[in-house]
């Protein structure tokens, strides 16, 4: 658990893209290097429409030191090793500044989307780190291939599909975590988590650090060595008039996460279980338009971080900086003035290098 003194946000990530907005892979070399100028420590790209590793590997190439995070490629519907060497590839590429960030996925798409069979996530995902693992350490110390899981058994490797060792072989692992099976996953197994956006600061102490902490002392580890990453839902413009727009926004997009019942316990330690059963049979019944009212004022400001951009960094802060060690934000950047002001925001969300002495 973080140390209960308030501290400012240590890294400081864009998201290449906005979950409705497609972003022009074409762009992304001559972006990369823009970013890098900002003062970004790194970039996250999201697995929406298109292949992460892609795009990170597009990354790389105009940049650096930017640390190249996916967040979250999908584990699932790849295998174990099919993900390993697509980790391997781009950690060659990079010159070792890889963050590989998996998700599960909910159900409905990994049953309808990927027509794949669906099982509890976090055992599988438990199986899935250790299987990639080993893979990596038959590449990098010609270790015998040898997992026997649950759900991957592995024993094959012949040097025609071996690549060798690398120069960077550790991969951080992040996995993306909300309830607390899979938190506990990630205090076994992993490097980091990367946190829902409806995860309030509550949520996140009363319920995800505790899960993550006992998880760890499953395996032995110690659970300070785990990063927190998040990228909060954020409401922020140049000033109030243009912020009411915004906030209405991003209230249809508490409710859209308020309608998955995957979610239902990060609103439910807040008293809104009621709230999200009642989303969700709206959208069964596809009346969307209805579910922003579910989101009251107390849940909105309750769940995302709400301000004008002379503020937003120092609300960023006062919410999270004891909590997370690296936020995804961002603004548009349209002008040099645009450019100023950005800058300015990351160097107060990343006045300390780390939230850890």
């Amino acid at each position: 658990m973080k140390s209960e003194t308030m501290l400012p946000l240590g890294k400081v990530d864009p998201g290449l893209r906005e979950p409705d907005t497609p972003l022009d892979v074409r762009t992304i070399v001559e972006g990369a290097g823009e970013i890098e100028s900002l003062g970004y420590h790194g970039i996250a790209v999201e697995e929406c429409k298109d292949d992460p590793y892609q795009q990170l590997t597009l990354a790389s190439v105009n940049t650096s030191k930017l640390e190249l995070a996916t967040s979250v490629a999908m584990a699932f519907p790849r295998s174990p090793t099919i993900t390993a060497m697509s980790a391997w590839t781009l950690q060659k590429a990079s010159s070792g500044r890889l963050i590989l960030g998996l998700g599960s996925q909910v159900r409905g798409h990994i049953k309808r989307r990927y027509g794949m069979e669906w099982t509890a996530p976090a055992p599988r995902m438990r199986d899935y780190i250790l299987a990639m693992k080993a893979v990596w350490r038959c590449w990098q110390q010609s270790e015998p291939l040898q997992h026997n899981g649950d759900h991957y058994k592995l024993d094959l490797m012949v040097p025609l599909f071996d690549p060798g060792p690398i120069d960077h072989p550790e991969i951080p692992v992040h996995i993306s975590a909300i309830n607390t099976n899979m938190c506990g996953v990630v205090g076994e197994v992993a490097d980091g988590i990367r946190l829902h956006p409806v995860c309030s600061p509550k949520y996140i102490e009363d319920v995800m650090v505790p899960a993550v902490e006992r998880g760890a002392a499953r395996t032995q580890r110690n659970a300070d060595d785990i990063d927190w990453c998040m990228k909060p839902l954020i409401a922020t413009a140049p000033d109030e008039s243009s912020l009411d727009q915004v906030a209405e926004s991003v209230r249809a997009r508490v409710g859209f996460y308020l309608a998955t019942p995957a979610y239902k316990a990060a609103f439910e330690v807040h008293g809104w279980g009621d709230q999200v059963d009642q989303a969700a049979s709206l959208s069964r019944e596809q009346r969307w338009d209805e579910i922003p009212a579910l989101v009251g004022d107390e849940m909105f400001y309750t769940i995302a971080t709400v301000g004008t951009y002379d503020r937003i960094a120092s609300l960023l802060n006062e919410r999270f900086g004891s909590l997370i060690d690296r936020v995804e934000f961002s603004i548009p950047v349209n002008n040099v003035d645009d450019a100023s002001l950005l800058t300015s925001m990351l160097k107060e969300l990343q006045e300390s290098d780390s939230l850890r002495p």
